[in-house]
């Protein structure tokens, strides 16, 4: 059984046995003081479930993340956090109806006195932080931003996080009506919140005290794109695999602070780690000027774009742009020679390390499509009937795409009409957000 399909079943069980355990809880000693504040009950219990739910999505833990990717973990967990958004909000309005149903008295007067009451401030004050979170991640929103910008805005969650926790271990009923129900929402709370400290904080520490990292090299390969070289102390213990992306921090050049997603570029040897990026951003311009010898802080590996899922003998690796990059480093790790790259942009000067690519190609017996033009002259070529002819048995191949959104779509979608199976198509979609 591929090793997504694995992770998915886990996963799933997981969510059923605690949806049941919650059920249970909530239908043997979940009624409220009227119909009202029984039915914001049920909401409420369920929103716990789903904050729990979103601390395991967060979590980055290296199992769930190599075998399902980040993003489509990343999806999920946007899914998941505007599911919690709503269910949270309207635990909070039935909540406020049903009691100025029971005291009749006003809506408006009834949300005051809740507000003036410690353990129901809390939950208001949660809610209201959520609803920036909320905000700041619509899609029309979230373009405008800055990635650091949003990142640090989405740091809010941990407010969110430890307002609902006092929120809940003051108020909540359902979850402290018995000795099994205690122990459960402990259990819940400690394996939630610890695989999140884990992964987000105390792996990322460790790995980055052991190995030590500095810059080794910088070098140019175009006026806008460079290549920053890594080393560090026993990095073939780093379990790293061609297709995977770290997030990069350099401290010495721009602080603690700009970070940023970028794949490796080369497959890890053990002596060096390289990333390769073009100058879109402020964080990525200035990737020429950081010190050589300076340190470097990194988080991942990350990512399931890997050969760990491939299924069949031969491989189509399709890039656009700089979506190169990870397929540059699946290419020099394949020791097939039934692969064949297709690689997009619009300009041949564009095309980022097109040199190494095409020794890579030629030393395999591989195959290189160098695909230019501009979409807006007409130029199609991952139209079903192009892509059929480029790669005539790809219904029979896996398939590792990268690159632009559109693009990507455009590939999955042609891949679709011409019947390849879905679990020969892996893409990379850096979906962080």
């Amino acid at each position: 059984m591929p090793p997504v399909v694995v992770a998915r079943w886990v996963m799933w069980v997981f969510v059923a046995v605690n949806v049941v355990v919650v059920e249970v809880l909530f239908f043997t000693e979940g009624s409220g003081k009227n119909g009202v504040l029984t039915v914001a009950k049920f909401f409420g219990v369920h929103a716990a479930l789903l904050l729990f739910c979103q601390l395991l999505l967060i979590s980055r833990l290296p199992w769930l993340d190599r075998r399902i990717g980040m993003d489509r973990l990343s999806v999920w967990h946007r899914w998941v956090g505007f599911t919690l958004l709503w269910t949270v909000l309207t635990h909070g309005t039935l909540v406020i109806l049903g009691y100025s149903r029971l005291g009749d008295e006003p809506v408006t007067r009834t949300f005051v006195v809740f507000a003036g009451v410690p353990e129901s401030l809390m939950g208001m004050l949660a809610a209201a932080v959520l609803v920036v979170i909320a905000a700041t991640s619509m899609r029309g929103v979230r373009r405008r931003l800055r990635y650091e910008t949003w990142h640090a805005l989405h740091l809010l969650v941990y407010v969110v996080l430890g307002l609902a926790f006092v929120h809940q271990l003051i108020e909540t009923t359902t979850f402290s009506s018995s000795g099994f129900a205690v122990a459960y929402w402990w259990v819940l709370w400690l394996f939630s919140f610890g695989s999140l400290v884990a992964g987000r904080f105390v792996l990322p520490l460790v790995r980055n005290a052991r190995h030590g990292f500095r810059v080794a090299a910088v070098v140019p390969e175009s006026d806008r794109v460079v290549s920053v070289y890594v080393t560090g102390r026993d990095l073939h213990k780093l379990r790293a695999r061609a297709g995977q992306f770290f997030i990069w921090r350099f401290p010495g050049h721009n602080g603690w602070w700009p970070a940023n997603p970028f794949s490796l570029s080369a497959a890890p040897d053990g002596r060096s780690l390289r990333l390769t990026a073009k100058a879109v951003g402020e964080t990525s311009a200035g990737l020429r000027h950081v010190p050589v010898g300076g340190r470097a802080y990194l988080e991942g590996p990350y990512g399931a774009f890997t050969s760990l899922h491939r299924t069949r003998p031969g491989t189509v690796l399709i890039a656009g742009g700089v979506g190169i990059t990870p397929v540059r480093a699946l290419l020099e790790e394949h020791s097939g020679g039934n692969v064949i790259v297709l690689y997009r942009v619009r300009d041949e000067r564009e095309a980022v390390l097109l040199d190494e690519v095409r020794r890579l190609v030629q030393a395999r017996g591989g195959r290189l499509f160098l695909l230019t033009g501009r979409t807006a002259d007409g130029v199609r070529p991952f139209d079903p009937e192009r892509l059929y002819a480029l790669v005539p048995d790809i219904a029979d191949r896996d398939v590792f795409v990268c690159g632009p959104p559109a693009m990507t779509a455009t590939v999955e979608a042609a891949l679709r009409r011409l019947r390849v199976p879905g679990r020969q198509v892996h893409a990379e979609k850096f979906s962080l957000a």
